[in-house]
């Protein structure tokens, strides 16, 4: 498979083909081999899926690895981008994907989904809107002719925000949204999903390059992760759907329900961010990665989350896992877009 930082591999170009196959592996799972998520559900530590703890840590600790935080030090070179960045991704994301998913759950589906289920899918909907992506970027970045070394500051200041502002967003929305959220909860899950893998990628990056030099580190070592991230996220995936089965059987339209407002809100930050960086006169190949950062979601931390609070079996859980169905291919088609708009830039 190829590297992600060089171009998106058979295995993410693919991933929601996985995704959906997963889906239907774990519904089976589910229906016929009950025995298998019985078994599983025991493992649990303070409402944690011990199983899906471990397989998540396989795939965010890899991310975290390709994370350069020396980069922050380029913080001060055209911050234009940065801002646009920033701005998007913690003043306008969140709180558009919590209006869009809202009026498309409690009114335009009003009469498809109950009053309950629509608040635990607007709760997967913020998840998912409050974390930005800080991984999948590198690909979407590098198909859409972005600037590398930018790229990867973009993505270590987001890492750094996320650790102060993923847990305030998501407890204010869930809390207008009438859902009530332990906030020592909610911070376990940050330190649990975001501050130990991101610590353990920092000391082993740092300790690797200092012994081994940078060239073993980018070229020996990380390629050695390839496929592991996205292998942890289909086992995951396929555990989540054994305990989701009963109710996906019962309720396929809900995916399609999910999916709208989702893909709806990913195509609206892409533009927002994409013509601010215009307006700004920035070159494309800051412009696009802008985009693309806020478009896309951290959608492992948001699974994370979702199970950590409301169990792998919650509604909540299941809208996350759509955000994972629906990403790959809105993604592509926003790089298609943006190498055929490159020309409004100068």
């Amino acid at each position: 498979m190829k590297n992600k930082t060089s171009g998106i591999g058979f295995f993410e170009k693919y991933l929601t083909v996985w995704v959906i196959l997963c889906m239907a592996a774990g519904v089976l799972i589910g229906k016929y081999l009950p025995l298998i998520p019985s078994f599983l559900g025991r493992f649990e530590y303070a409402n944690v899926s011990v199983p899906i703890a471990v397989l998540i840590w396989l795939m965010i600790f890899p991310m975290m690895l390709k994370v350069d935080f020396k980069s922050i030090k380029n913080v001060g070179k055209n911050p234009k981008g940065l801002f646009v960045t920033w701005v998007v991704n913690w003043l306008i994301k969140p709180f558009t994907m919590f209006g869009i998913a809202a009026l498309f759950f409690f009114v335009i589906f009003k009469g498809l989904i109950t009053h309950d289920l629509a608040k635990e899918y607007l709760a997967g909907a913020v998840l998912l809107g409050a974390a930005p992506c800080t991984a999948m970027v590198f690909v979407w970045s590098h198909l859409s002719k972005g600037n590398p070394a930018y790229t990867v500051v973009q993505v270590a200041t987001n890492d750094l925000i996320i650790l102060v502002a993923f847990t305030p967003i998501v407890a204010f929305l869930l809390g207008v949204s009438g859902i009530e959220i332990p906030w020592d909860t909610l911070l376990l899950s940050v330190v649990l999903f975001v501050v130990i893998p991101l610590s353990a990628g920092i000391f082993t990056r740092t300790m690797l390059i200092r012994r081994r030099g940078d060239e073993y580190f980018t070229k020996v070592f990380l390629p050695k992760f390839n496929g592991i991230t996205i292998a942890g996220l289909l086992l995951t995936l396929v555990i989540i759907f054994s305990f989701q089965g009963t109710v996906i059987l019962e309720n396929p339209l809900h995916i399609v329900l999910i999916a709208v407002p989702l893909t709806i809100q990913t195509f609206l930050i892409f533009f927002i961010a994409y013509f601010a960086s215009g307006l700004l006169k920035l070159p494309h190949d800051i412009a696009a990665p802008a985009g693309m950062i806020g478009a896309s979601n951290f959608f492992e931390l948001a699974v994370a989350v979702a199970i950590s609070l409301f169990g792998a079996q919650s509604p909540v859980t299941l809208a996350t896992i759509v955000g994972v169905l629906v990403e790959v291919p809105v993604m592509l088609t926003l790089v298609k877009i943006s190498n055929s708009t490159k020309k409004w830039f100068s």
